[in-house]
């Protein structure tokens, strides 16, 4: 339960920090960086979602061993759970969307069928230019 509390606490942190401004990066011209692409995954309960326990009691450690690596290499930009505990979210960067179902496939959750993920490449409005416009 504590390292579920604290994972809640990661996870709400990561979600204060802010992707930039049109999700989409092209860094082709920024020094030769390939360009990277943004993508979300939801996570819901799977077949192997233990019953009768709400999403803190679920065995998702390993799950966020794994998004908190990815958070440390640059990739994962914000996440956490739902507050209704009927899963939850990541926005991650990634080269192409084959590199964005491999991410999600090693997650330890899909893998044990905690649970199941939707990876759907994401392009961000900019709101606040819409706004000025």
């Amino acid at each position: 339960m504590r390292t579920m509390c604290n994972l809640s606490l990661v996870l709400i942190a990561l979600i204060s920090s802010l992707i930039p401004c049109g999700g989409q990066q092209d860094n082709a011209g920024s020094g030769g960086a390939p360009a990277r692409k943004t993508f979300i995954v939801i996570y819901k309960p799977g077949p192997g979602w233990v019953p009768g326990r709400s999403l803190r009691e679920q065995p998702l450690q390993e799950h966020g061993k794994y998004i908190l690596g990815l958070y440390s290499q640059g990739l994962l930009k914000l996440g956490g759970p739902f507050a209704d505990e009927t899963g939850g979210a990541a926005v991650f960067e990634a080269a192409d969307d084959k590199e964005a179902k491999a991410i999600v496939a090693k997650d330890p959750a899909v893998v044990s069928q905690i649970f199941v993920a939707e990876v759907h490449p994401w392009t961000l409005v900019q709101w606040e230019q819409r706004l000025k416009k």
